[in-house]
């Protein structure tokens, strides 16, 4: 795979990353000055999950504390982060080097977290994520590498 490829498939997996969190934040939004508490409850109840098991028991509890001014931060942070999504998939789209240095640099940000997570409870998606992100990192260097060798 030649590299400008390679670079616009990591375009592609960031801007559909972007669009998936922009439509997060329309419903987000779509959810203001609603009953929060009914809204989970439904929820719960039509995708037939345990209302007294854990995830759905915190999920329930958190959406009980949830008012009209979190669901804005929370939708305007799910802008922001769609927003660094979709300026790095036109950078890395278009081969722009700040580009490739955001992607790396967001990569990079992960790691740590995913390693905690790895070590605190192992499984094959932990491993799986943290292997492509450090793919994507290391990728992402190795285009920055390569472009200050053709300047040189």
């Amino acid at each position: 795979m030649k590299l400008s490829q390679g670079m616009r498939a990591v375009a592609a997996l960031e801007a559909v990353k972007g669009l998936v969190v922009v439509l997060a934040g329309c419903g987000l939004f779509a959810l203001l000055h609603h009953d929060l508490q009914r809204v989970a409850e439904e929820l719960v109840r039509h995708t037939h999950l345990n209302p007294a098991a854990r995830l759905p028991r915190v999920f329930l509890a958190y959406a009980g504390h949830l008012d009209n001014t979190h669901l804005m931060q929370l939708a305007l942070g799910a802008f922001a982060y769609a927003a660094v999504r979709l300026v790095e998939a036109y950078g890395l789209w278009h081969e722009r080097a700040w580009g490739e240095l955001l992607a790396a640099s967001s990569g990079a940000v992960y790691v740590p977290f995913e390693l905690a997570e790895l070590v605190r409870r192992p499984g094959p998606l932990s491993v799986v994520l943290l292997c492509l992100n450090l793919a994507i990192v290391a990728f992402m260097l190795y285009g920055m590498r390569r472009r200050r060798a053709r300047a040189a």
